[in-house]
């Protein structure tokens, strides 16, 4: 399997991650601003995130949050 490339486009504010070097057959949206891009026999080969800079701000947040939250509660137990 090939590595994983990452490649952002700043004026677009797009997250490319190409997990494969097969060409796109097809692409499925699975979330607002998340497509999942697919190889001829629909296994995933790529991930184009659009407006990248709120989704991982916002990702980053909920991940901290939930394990702040998660620690305290640990703490007053």
């Amino acid at each position: 399997m090939n590595k994983t490339r990452m490649a952002y486009f700043e004026k677009d504010d797009v997250l490319h991650l190409a997990i494969s070097d097969e060409p796109e057959a097809g692409s499925v949206e699975v979330s607002p601003n998340i497509t999942a891009e697919l190889n001829a026999k629909g296994e995933l080969i790529g991930i184009e995130i659009l407006s990248a800079r709120a989704f991982i701000r916002d990702s980053v947040l909920d991940s901290v949050q939930a394990k702040v939250l998660d620690l305290v509660e640990a703490k007053m137990a």
